[in-house]
C-alpha cells in the first residue's frame, strides 16, 4: 500500500490543492473526480487505490456541504433521502464491481449517454422544474432510476453528479437545489461503500484525508457561488464541464 511517507510531502501538498480544486468543482457541479483519480495515479497510486481513496475524501466533503445547505434551508432532504435508499443498494454492487471488474467498455458507455441526456435536460430544465407533482409512477421511476445511479456511483464516481443533477431536475427541482440533493445522495452511499474499499485494501487513509479537508475549503466556496449565481451560472458550468469529461471517458 503507497504511503505519504513514500511519495514525499510535494504530493501531500499537491494531493491538499487537488482537494481545493476538486471540491470547488464536485459542489458546483459534477466531475471533479476525473482530475482526483488522474492526479492520484500520476503520482503512483494503482488505479484501483485511487478510485478507493477518492471516497474518503468524497465523505469528508459531502458531508460537509450537506451541512452547509441544510444550514442555508436550500436541501430537499425528504427526496434526497428517498432516492438514497435504491442509489446505497445500487453502489454496494457497483463497489463490487469496481474491486473484481475493468471498466473501459462502460466508460465509453456511460460518456456517450451523459452527453445524450445530459444535454436534453440541462439545455431546457424549465420544462421539467414545472413538473413538481410526485405520482406513484413517477416515484417508481425515481427509484429505478437511481438505483443503476448508484450502480455507477459505486462503480467509479467519476461523473456521477451529472446525472443526479439530471434525475433531480426531471423531479422538478431547480439547479440549486439538485446540486443539494447531489450531495446528499453521494453522503449517503458513500458512507455504506467505502468499508468495501478499506476492506480490500483499495484505498489510502491519510492520502483520503487530506484530499477531503482541501475539497472541504472548495465546496464551501462553491455553494456560495452556485447560491449566489444561481441556475443559469450553474447550468453553464455543467455544460462545460459535460463535454470535458465525456471526451476524457470516450478517448483517454
Amino acid at each position: 500500500m503507497l504511503t505519504l511517507a513514500t511519495s514525499g510531502i510535494l504530493h501531500a501538498i499537491g494531493i491538499f490543492l487537488i482537494g481545493n480544486i476538486v471540491g470547488f468543482i464536485n459542489v458546483l457541479a459534477a466531475g471533479g473526480s476525473f482530475l482526483t483519480l488522474a492526479f492520484l495515479i500520476a503520482i503512483g497510486f494503482p488505479p484501483n487505490v485511487a478510485n478507493g481513496t477518492n471516497r474518503i475524501g468524497l465523505l469528508l466533503q459531502n458531508t460537509f456541504a450537506t451541512a452547509k445547505f441544510h444550514k442555508l434551508k436550500i436541501l430537499k432532504a425528504r427526496f434526497a433521502l428517498t432516492v438514497g435508499i435504491p442509489a446505497i443498494l445500487g453502489a454496494l454492487l457497483g463497489s463490487y464491481i469496481a474491486v473484481h471488474i475493468s471498466n473501459e467498455l462502460l466508460k465509453k458507455i456511460i460518456a456517450i449517454l451523459m452527453v445524450v441526456i445530459s444535454l436534453i435536460t440541462i439545455y431546457k430544465p424549465d420544462k421539467f422544474v414545472k413538473n413538481k407533482e410526485f405520482s406513484k409512477k413517477k416515484w417508481i421511476a425515481m427509484i429505478v432510476i437511481f438505483f443503476f445511479i448508484g450502480i455507477y456511483g459505486g462503480f467509479i464516481q467519476a461523473g456521477v453528479g451529472f446525472f443526479i443533477i439530471t434525475a433531480s431536475i426531471w423531479g422538478g427541482f431547480s439547479m440549486v437545489e439538485a446540486n443539494s440533493i447531489k450531495v446528499l445522495v453521494i453522503t449517503m452511499y458513500t458512507i455504506i461503500i467505502l468499508p468495501v474499499f478499506l476492506i480490500s485494501h483499495q484505498a489510502n487513509i491519510l492520502a483520503g484525508i487530506l484530499l477531503g479537508l482541501g475539497s472541504m475549503i472548495g465546496a464551501r466556496l462553491a455553494i456560495g457561488v452556485s447560491v449566489k449565481k444561481g441556475d443559469k451560472f450553474i447550468r453553464t458550468a455543467l455544460l462545460i464541464l459535460l463535454f470535458v469529461f465525456a471526451i476524457k471517458l470516450l478517448f483517454f
